[in-house]
């Protein structure tokens, strides 16, 4: 089926070429006169639109369009329908190149519960990357598993059991105590140190069992959005350049990045949200 805009080029070809007047020409592509001399109105939102989105997938530059349409709608409050949107960016040429899905199928992992409140279980993990001059360096972070907010994202050369406690601390100053803490099997986890200090803290260590990341769900996703967001795309001079560069977009992250595993919100959004519904008196 050709689209009545492709056929109206036809017909303008037609008349261009063979000076055939536009009544004639119109009849064969079945398409009306009205048609054939419309020309659209371009409206000036339409510019603002197509601003915004070069100037958000230029500094984000793995966002696809969910995650710029939500940051559009939700964090910026901008009422444009997603249809109207999505036409601009593929205009743009913006869309992002979708790989194919190479993985074998496998058993569908039980779900992981989601916590209905703040501080109900923490997630942590490790990740690793390299500095400009080679040396290898590791990342320590803690998410939320209610909102996903980000809390810390700790870098350094070496990251042992006491920077993990410290760490923590730091975030319990500010934020209390979680009943639990989500992490894998590594060893500055099941150290004997930090078994101490969460037992002295009434803290429960969940471990998950060796060789199921999807058991710890939450923060691997958080990582994987770590690596393609930013960690990346630079190349870091020296640890305080790489800690930077981490505290900064872990701002982003709670503020800006719409979240599609929250509803698309971002986590702030989530937590201000909780706090407004709890706040709310019931009605008698």
């Amino acid at each position: 089926m050709v689209k009545a805009s492709e056929r109206k080029l036809m017909a303008q070809g037609v008349v261009k070429s063979k000076k055939m007047s536009i009544a004639l020409a119109c009849r064969p592509f079945l398409i009306s006169e009205t048609c054939y001399r419309y020309t659209p109105k371009l409206s000036s939102e339409n510019e603002k639109i197509a601003d915004l989105l070069l100037a958000l997938t230029q500094n984000q530059r793995n966002w696809g369009f969910g995650l710029c349409f939500l940051y559009l709608r939700n964090v910026k409050g901008y009422g444009w329908n997603h249809k109207r949107v999505y036409r601009i960016y593929q205009e743009l040429s913006l869309n992002l190149r979708i790989k194919p899905n190479k993985r074998l199928n496998r058993e569908v992992p039980q779900p992981l519960a989601v916590p209905q409140k703040e501080n109900e279980c923490w997630s942590m993990d490790f990740m690793h990357d390299q500095l400009a001059d080679g040396r290898s360096c590791r990342l320590f972070n803690v998410i939320d598993d209610f909102n996903r907010e980000g809390l810390i994202i700790d870098a350094d050369i070496s990251l042992p059991a006491e920077r993990v406690i410290r760490s923590l601390e730091q975030i319990i100053e500010w934020k209390g105590k979680p009943k639990a803490i989500r992490c894998d099997n590594g060893p500055e986890y099941i150290s004997q140190k930090l078994a101490d200090w969460a037992e002295h803290n009434e803290i429960t260590l969940l471990f998950i069992q060796p060789g199921n990341p999807q058991q710890n769900a939450y923060i691997e996703r958080f990582n994987r959005t770590v690596r393609y967001d930013w960690l990346s795309h630079y190349i870091y001079a020296d640890i305080e350049d790489l800690q930077d560069r981490a505290t900064s977009w872990l701002w982003t992250y709670n503020n800006e990045r719409p979240n599609m595993g929250i509803g698309g919100i971002t986590p702030i959004q989530k937590k201000r949200l909780t706090k407004s519904m709890n706040s709310t008196p019931e009605l008698h």
